[in-house]
């Protein structure tokens, strides 16, 4: 089954304010950029996607590789945003399945994704759980089934309510909203972009170590 997949995208500043901690504001975009890179990178690489559709907040906010379509959303919001990202994959490409992937998933692996789409293929409905198991990662729908997003805080309750829990690996699992949360997914390892960033941020406060 082919999938299109989903990416919400936030624009900076606004974007991963927890995240921010005591950089600076250019290190911070830097960081998050990375991270973006790296998720969309790896679910480009997953088997099963056919297209990523970045919806966007602000016209000049998406900056995905070529051949990504980019959706400027009309109503303010992640789950509004969500609903029109996935109201114009169905009418675009009616018969793949629908995958909402949040960005912020560095640790994620093309064979995690692959492997959970494949389980969502066996279900109308189908949702992962962040690694504490409170929030939502990807939420998936298929044969003209309606996406329902319920994203925010507790979210995985609201979506196990009406979609299957799908079984997924640590890196599709460890999104990135905190200083806490990027040390786990360094431990789990990260891609090169934010491999990268993270090596930067941490030689501009602390110079010295370098």
């Amino acid at each position: 089954m082919r999938w299109t997949v989903l990416v919400p995208t936030k624009s900076l500043p606004e974007a991963k304010s927890r995240l921010l901690g005591s950089s600076d504001p250019e290190s911070h975009a830097r960081l998050v950029a990375a991270i973006r890179a790296d998720t969309t990178a790896s679910a480009r690489s997953a088997r099963g996607v056919a297209r990523l559709v970045l919806v966007v907040d602000r016209a000049d906010s998406g900056t995905g590789a070529i051949g990504d379509e980019v959706l400027v959303q009309s109503a303010p919001g992640l789950n509004a945003a969500l609903r029109e990202g996935a109201a114009f994959a169905a009418e675009r490409w009616p018969d793949d399945g629908v995958a909402a992937l949040v960005g912020d998933l560095p640790a994620l692996r093309p064979d995690e994704l692959a492997e959970a789409l494949e389980h969502a293929a066996r279900t109308p409905r189908g949702y992962v759980a962040d690694a504490p198991g409170t929030g939502t990662t990807l939420l998936t729908t298929r044969d003209g089934a309606t996406l329902q997003p319920a994203f925010g805080d507790g979210s995985a309750a609201r979506h196990g309510a009406r979609a299957a829990l799908l079984p997924a690996g640590a890196g599709l699992r460890q999104d990135v909203d905190t200083p806490a949360d990027l040390s786990r997914a360094l431990e789990l390892g990260v891609g090169p972009a934010t491999l990268a960033a993270t090596a930067t941020r941490l030689l501009e406060v602390h110079p010295d170590s370098a």
